[in-house]
């Protein structure tokens, strides 16, 4: 279990680890969820009090669904993704606003706006409007921690599941963070049958739909004394409504304004927002993505303005608020530093790199997928075509076939990691496999979820808790499903891995490649010693062949023509490669790519 902390500790955390905290002081007993950049560390460091079970699901929707039972047993669940799964979990999501819960139900949705590491913008408080369930938005780590703790009091007070929306800046920034007391529920924990409030056929629908719409005006009769929705006078010649991470620009931007700070984004204090619009000269909405608080206001009757004057797309900031409503962005240092961008790229010896080296070769259409092999889109693989959402690249390789008949065969192949693939893409496979066509799916095996830090999942042998665990047969799985014909190849092996993946695309039936070898960040795999390749300079002739996997431990060096005839390169060779042997991992990939013998292994 983690240290128990004195309650009067100042901690730094980062907004992630304030809410693992602020759970375990909850007294949460049960949390699942599946990871997603920003909120995997959430449940990471939320494993380390052992007071608390926590799981990886195979999916959000299951990850919500075991947080939903665990409530209807009378204890306190939480359930945690990022804002695409949020779609993945709406079906139960929208039901358990009808059931409502015994035990405390909090869901914490983590937003990505920019999109640092996601392949949607997407305003997660539309799902709080659209579902008729709480929505509290913490604005920084302390908040985080405490916001999570009152969203499972008001949960049981009001018998409803609560959301608690995050986003990148809460979730990864740094800030103090007190200690506090450990709370318990009042609700006992058992079994208690009550099938008219749990079992949603539609007679018992009916009536708690009913339910739902008196919860909503109790709701929006708290919302008006709620501690956590401010109204701060000051200057009133502009009177800012906002809130979460929008709220610290407004203040820094404008720190003597009038700024209305809501705690709780739905619903909303609608006598407190006419209090503040009777005071000031003018209302302004300031709030990341759409324009959900202004639209309600306006609906309201009350005149404002907002996406007229703040950006629409994007995550705000001090300088852009600033700009946005006064024209300039103020004084000399207030516009944020430009960091240089550092281009994503697969690891050395990733496994993925040698599949979409021979993926481009075969010059096939690639239906992707989410994962670290999305990169395989970047030059000079260049080996993704599509990429939509979580196991859809199964699906969409299906639709082609469908579409394009007999012109089709032989052309497309559907890519997906080992977690996605459990994810959401079985049901895909089950679909290809029923209705008949003849994509070939390529499942990338590299026994763990890499992308969002390398998180156990159910064919990696581990749980989350660390304990050992079933690992799912691929193989047998998809012999089950249907698939005839299932091969499986070292993706480090090139020759390999292009005839077995030749063999299959040419079929007229389905068929199913793993590519099946380690990530090299899995921490037994940094522990093996590696052999790290090295450069025979002077029998490079700069045919680049060996830069087309992309591999970011070898570095091309261009000469000028009089630097190449200096060192007597011949047909004036315009550079030489030379592998970095300290980011080498001595996979050899590039080996079978040089034929001049200019890449070497063992002593130098």
């Amino acid at each position: 279990m983690a240290p128990k902390k004195p309650a009067s500790e100042k901690l730094w955390l980062s907004g992630n680890e304030a809410l693992a905290l602020g759970a375990h002081e909850a007294s949460v007993k049960v949390a699942s969820g599946y990871p997603g950049t920003p909120s995997t560390e959430i449940l990471e460091n939320l494993s380390t009090y052992s007071n608390v079970y926590t799981e990886w699901a195979p999916n959000e929707k299951v990850g919500l669904e075991v947080a939903i039972g665990a409530s209807f047993a009378g204890v306190r669940a939480l359930a945690t993704m990022k804002h695409v799964g949020l779609n993945v979990a709406a079906d139960p999501l929208f039901t358990a606003s009808y059931t409502g819960v015994r035990g405390g139900l909090v869901i914490v949705v983590a937003d990505d706006p920019t999109m640092h590491s996601s392949q949607n913008e997407q305003d997660s408080r539309n799902y709080a409007l659209a579902a008729k369930l709480p929505m509290l938005e913490p604005s920084d780590p302390a908040e985080a921690k405490e916001y999570l703790k009152l969203a499972y009091r008001l949960s049981e007070q009001f018998d409803t599941p609560v959301l608690l929306k995050s986003c990148t800046r809460v979730a990864h920034v740094k800030g103090v963070v007190s200690a506090g007391k450990i709370e318990k529920s009042k609700v006992k924990p058992g079994i208690e049958r009550m099938p008219a409030k749990l079992v949603m056929l539609p007679a018992n629908a009916r009536a708690r739909r009913l339910a739902v719409a008196e919860r909503q005006g109790k709701l929006s009769t708290f919302a008006e004394t709620f501690a956590e929705n401010q109204l701060e006078w000051g200057d009133k010649k502009i009177g800012f409504v906002t809130a979460g991470t929008s709220y610290l620009y407004v203040k820094e931007a404008f720190p003597k304004a009038t700024v209305l700070k809501l705690g709780m984004v739905y619903p909303l204090p609608v006598n407190l927002i006419r209090e503040l619009a009777a005071g000031v000269d003018e209302v302004v909405v300031v709030e990341e993505l759409d324009p959900f608080l202004e639209t309600q206001i306006k609906a309201m009757g009350i005149p404002c303005r907002g996406k007229e004057l703040i950006p629409a797309i994007g995550e705000l900031n001090s300088a852009i608020v600033r700009r946005s409503v006064t024209g300039n962005a103020g004084p000399s240092g207030f516009e944020p530093v430009v960091v240089v961008p550092r281009p994503p790229n697969m690891c050395a010896g990733c496994p993925h790199r040698g599949l979409f080296y021979n993926l481009n070769r075969l010059k096939v259409f690639v239906s992707g997928d989410i994962g670290c092999y999305t990169l395989g889109f970047l030059p000079p693989l260049s080996a993704m075509d599509a990429c939509v959402c979580m196991g859809a690249s199964i699906g969409m390789a299906h639709g082609m076939a469908k579409a394009l008949g007999d012109e089709g065969k032989g052309k497309i192949v559907a890519v997906l990691g080992d977690s996605t693939f459990i994810h959401s893409g079985i049901t895909g496979l089950i679909n290809t496999v029923y209705n008949k066509d003849y994509s070939t799916v390529i499942i990338l095996d590299n026994r763990i979820t890499a992308m969002t830090g390398h998180q156990p999942n159910p064919a990696s042998g581990s749980t989350l808790m660390g304990e050992p665990a079933n690992s799912i047969n691929f193989e047998e799985l998809c012999r089950a499903i249907g698939v005839k014909h299932v091969r499986t190849v070292n993706p480090q092996d090139l020759k390999e891995t292009y005839d077995a993946l030749k063999e299959e695309i040419e079929r007229d039936e389905p068929s199913v490649v793993i590519t099946r070898y380690p990530c090299v960040l899995i921490p037994s795999e940094k522990k093996r010693v590696k052999y790290p390749l090295h450069t025979v300079i002077e029998n490079c002739t700069g045919c680049q062949s060996c830069l087309r996997i992309g591999c970011p431990a070898i570095h091309w060096h261009p000469l000028t023509p009089a630097e190449a005839q200096k060192r007597g390169y011949k047909d004036k060779q315009k550079g030489y490669a030379q592998i970095d042997e300290i980011t080498c991992v001595g996979c050899g990939l590039c080996l079978p790519l040089c034929k001049f013998k200019a890449i070497s292994k063992g002593d130098k």
